[in-house]
């Protein structure tokens, strides 16, 4: 859904605000123009998107380019990943905040892009606890159908966004059956990643390069070249 509806949201609002390192494709001169590649931050991709929008570069979503690529081969890993992107992504909201007062397309990024970022990215992810300790409560203490039957309702709109973006890239619908695993597991993990990334950020903490484990278990598929 991130790779997918998200991007294609920014694409419409013209305020891409990732270009992923996985898979991107850069104008040499585009780069140059935006300053090259910096050191600033943990997120370079993030960094650089942001600073061709205010270079006045327009960031397209490709829907039809695809990438192999690793993903964590363990918890420690996928926490080291997901801790770093968070406090990359902070470092280069901060750097580029002036983009809030600028004109054109850097000013459009500023005033459009950055502000869905961080409602979406880090206000939101943070105090998305709440709701989790408010639906346990109720089915504890106030009214367990009502609760529940509200959870399963999140659930249902949660998976047809997720089945919708399955047929936009047409992916086998089979994988829809562990997102109910998701919202017990991966989403605990993202409000501790973020909530360390917002500790880290406001203490003046530094963080180092996290560097993933390469396991070599990724291969090119048959007939691809």
């Amino acid at each position: 859904m991130g790779f997918n509806l998200d991007r294609r949201m920014y694409d419409l609002l013209r305020c891409m605000p990732t270009i992923p390192g996985a898979i991107g494709a850069f104008r040499r001169d585009a780069v140059l123009e935006a300053g090259g590649m910096s050191e600033d931050t943990l997120a370079e991709d993030t960094d650089i998107t942001i600073a061709l929008h205010r270079a006045g570069w327009r960031v397209v979503y490709q829907e039809h380019a695809k990438a192999w690529t690793e993903a964590p081969g363990s918890f420690h890993q996928l926490w080291s990943q997901r801790y770093r992107w968070s406090y990359g992504t902070m470092q280069a909201l901060w750097k580029h905040r002036k983009s809030l007062t600028d004109k054109g397309p850097s000013g459009r990024f500023g005033r459009v892009g950055m502000p869905l970022v961080v409602l979406f990215q880090i206000v939101t992810p943070v105090f998305a606890p709440l709701i989790d300790v408010f639906t346990l409560y109720s089915m504890i203490f106030v009214d367990f159908r009502a609760a529940l039957l509200a959870w399963l309702a999140v659930l249902a709109v949660q998976l047809v966004c997720a089945a919708y973006a399955f047929h936009l890239d047409g992916e086998k619908y089979r994988y829809l059956a562990m997102l109910p695993l998701q919202q017990l597991a991966y989403r605990q993990m993202m409000y501790l990643v973020l909530i360390h990334s917002c500790v880290t950020a406001l203490t003046g903490g530094r963080l180092r390069w996290q560097k993933l484990k390469r396991t070599g278990e990724v291969a090119t598929p048959a007939g691809v070249s």
